[in-house]
């Protein structure tokens, strides 16, 4: 059975379930067929007393996790549930309101986020529409007060949108008191850099995670290697990539994006799926929440990972990365975010679009 759009998340709580004869991804193959416990909201170990579900041939998978979304409602965790997106990593929400009613809804996608992002005062993300005043940061002084509320607001990692020189972003001394100043609070810092020039930039004020990759030629040899050597991670979020140049009309500038990306694997740094997935007005592309992740999946393979690399790169490495500790693998005391499907994306990447069943946090979804 294949996802649809108009599937809602929700079920009844959680209680003890029994999938048996699945096949599991444990991150570089399928297991033999075998018995997976779901024990309230975990991975448990007894089956005794569990409803059986009989899944002999079905795969299953840990949930998937998108490195790089927008929340805009609740229709965004029931819409990223819906196509087995049990994870969001939000980049950008606010007000601090909006934010808090979608954290921890019961049964629907599980969500971190940034809140508000930091940008400069003349840079495209200041003409978004409803775009926070808080965001704009002027200075170096104004960039450690920033990152103060954005902790005191409960952010899990701080997103910065950096722009290339000129290009009305914060400026190098304001981008480097930023990263400083996220670091000094324990914070990832999280790097917008969708330009060559704003790539230079990130790379120099010491962004942890950087997300985008340029379009219309790959990167610089030697950035490539201080992503590597300097132990950076990438969401390059080629879905948007795509979406862009195809905007702009200019499709085959996306092939240089997925260069960077080939480049990037082959050198070894850890390459984390993220769609960039919005409904926001004023933005150069709205991509799809949930149904983006699986496209973002296939052009991951394209650009030279292999489907087992593409899974890990929506499962247990963006859990790594970003310190959830409790999920992206199928162990026992994880959290229950499962996706059986019908199909072996191992063989084809596009069989994680054969969702048969989902559970977000041991709730479980159907597709209707």
């Amino acid at each position: 059975m294949t996802t649809s759009p108009r599937a809602l998340c929700g079920g009844s709580a959680p209680g003890k379930t029994a999938l048996d004869g699945v096949r599991v991804f444990d991150g570089r193959q399928l297991s033999e067929p075998r018995t997976v416990v779901i024990d309230g909201g975990v991975i448990g170990t007894d089956a005794a007393g569990a409803q059986l579900i009989e899944a002999s041939g079905a795969v299953l998978l840990p949930g998937l996790i998108d490195a790089h979304i927008h929340l805009h409602g609740r229709d965004t965790l029931e819409q990223l549930c819906a196509y087995g997106v049990t994870t969001g990593l939000d980049m950008a929400t606010w007000p601090p309101q909006l934010l808090a009613s979608l954290r921890g809804v019961p049964g629907l996608t599980d969500i971190r986020s940034a809140g508000t992002p930091a940008i400069g005062s003349g840079g495209p993300h200041a003409k978004i529409p409803g775009m926070a005043e808080a965001a704009i940061v002027l200075d170096p002084e104004h960039a450690r007060r920033f990152v103060a509320a954005r902790v005191a607001e409960g952010a899990d990692y701080i997103k910065i949108v950096v722009e290339a020189p000129g290009e009305g972003g914060p400026d190098q001394p304001t981008l480097d008191a930023l990263f400083a100043a996220a670091h000094a609070q324990g914070m990832k810092a999280v790097a917008h850099a969708a330009s060559h020039g704003a790539y230079a930039l990130a790379l120099d004020a010491g962004a942890d995670v950087i997300t985008h990759i340029p379009l219309g030629r790959p990167l610089e040899a030697t950035e490539v290697s201080r992503m590597a050597s300097e132990g950076r991670v990438t969401v390059p979020t080629l879905t948007m990539m795509e979406g862009v140049a195809a905007s702009r009309g200019a499709a085959d500038d996306f092939a240089a994006a997925s260069q960077s990306v080939a480049a990037l694997h082959r050198a070894g740094v850890p390459i984390l799926a993220g769609t960039d997935a919005n409904s926001q007005p004023g933005v150069p592309f709205q991509v799809k929440h949930g149904e983006s992740l699986h496209h973002e999946l296939e052009l991951l393979v394209d650009a030279g990972l292999s489907t087992a690399e593409a899974l890990r790169a929506a499962t247990s490495l963006p859990a790594r990365h970003f310190g959830l500790m409790d999920r992206g693998a199928i162990e026992p005391g994880l959290r229950a975010d499962l996706v059986l499907l019908d199909g072996d994306p191992l063989a084809d990447i596009r069989a994680t679009r054969t969702i048969r069943r989902v559970w977000c946090g041991g709730t479980e979804y159907t597709p209707a």
